[in-house]
């Protein structure tokens, strides 16, 4: 049984760890790794150090699926519809811009649950604060450095963190790297932002009429004088479920692009009274939360991805070595699947090959 290791708990490393448990099933013993306290990634839900009912959906906030990608990835939405894991998109937006034939799709138990649905399908073994920091190759293996100092080897490595993470791993990975192949890495950029989440007591009523809105949208008439806010949600009412009522509401919000670009490098304790007050601004009279978390997306969206390298770059064949994830596609759920995908052809062709 070949021991697998896939890098980063996010929505390509589970999507990996579960098509490889299907498709090659007692072929392969799966191990993920993550440096966070937590499954998710970017699909992250969040909640407030002392709450075990507040939840806030700091990273990714809903699924759009196109006409093509709904037909071609028809299984993979059956299965999270039917288990209840997501469900159409209902409350009101505003300034969303529409998609000919695209459906929207929330996850009323937060986006971080989409992750671990496809965990628990993988039942591969999950270490959480597992902080990669090394690869070395060992003959037919991979030993695998992590920051707590200790290592272990494996038959296969995935590596789905963003790409200049991956640049900056110690070990043999850089020079095993053609010169096109880091000419081809060096040039993904990401946007950077900020996301804020406020937690409320109960009984508080968010008093605006929508469930979500987008600012700073030229385009749609929802332009508003602030340029570090582009996007406000009520949880509850994004989501579809009445938990605002029973636990208080989540407000979370959404930095642009370019203050996320201007502010990247300062600590997020600084960024966060700089937001609330744009906030106030735009939705004065908001009561007082009793729980604010504010998170820095150093990397939030795939602005160049790598050309002509769909779903992955195999850096090695053997032992095998791939990169993967939305930076070798494009940054929405449809992306990440077709990574996964592709990552479970290499897997296939390099279990052929050594047959």
């Amino acid at each position: 049984m070949s021991r697998v290791l896939i890098v980063g708990a996010g929505l390509t490393g589970s999507l990996c760890a579960c098509l490889l448990r299907r498709e090659m099933n007692n072929k392969v013993h799966i191990v993920v790794w993550d440096k966070s306290r937590g499954s998710g990634g970017r699909m992250c839900t969040s909640r407030p150090p002392d709450s075990l009912s507040h939840s806030a959906d700091i990273g990714a906030q809903y699924i759009t699926a196109t006409h093509e990608y709904a037909q071609s990835h028809k299984s993979l939405y059956s299965e999270l519809l039917s288990s209840g894991v997501l469900r159409p998109l209902d409350c009101q937006m505003e300034g969303l811009r529409h998609q000919d034939g695209s459906q929207n799709y929330v996850a009323p138990l937060g986006m971080s649950s989409v992750v671990k649905h496809f965990l628990r399908e993988s039942e591969a073994d999950l270490f959480l604060e597992h902080h990669v920091t090394g690869l070395y190759r060992r003959g037919a293996s991979w030993e695998v450095h992590r920051k707590q100092g200790d290592s272990e080897c494996f038959d296969s490595v995935v590596l789905t963190m963003p790409v200049p993470q991956i640049l900056q791993l110690q070990g043999d990975l850089k020079d095993m790297l053609s010169a096109k192949q880091k000419e081809q890495l060096d040039g993904v950029a990401y946007s950077s932002r900020f996301a804020l989440a406020l937690f409320f007591p109960p009984g508080v009523d968010i008093d605006v009429p929508w469930g979500a809105r987008y600012y700073n949208n030229h385009n749609d008439g929802n332009s508003s004088k602030s340029s570090s806010i582009c996007y406000v949600t009520v949880e509850h009412r994004k989501r579809g479920t009445e938990g605002g009522a029973a636990c208080g509401p989540s407000l979370v919000v959404h930095t642009s692009a370019p203050f996320g670009l201007q502010h990247v490098e300062r600590d997020k304790e600084d960024v966060q009274p700089i937001v609330l007050q744009e906030l106030n601004k735009l939705l004065p009279g908001l009561p007082q939360p009793v729980g604010i978390k504010c998170h820095k997306w150093r990397y939030s969206q795939v602005l160049t991805s790598v050309p002509n390298c769909p779903g992955h770059m195999t850096v090695l064949e053997h032992p095998l070595l791939v990169c993967a994830g939305d930076a070798f596609s494009h940054s929405n759920f449809d992306g990440c699947v077709e990574s996964a995908l592709s990552v479970l052809a290499a897997f296939k062709a390099s279990m052929e090959v050594n047959l």
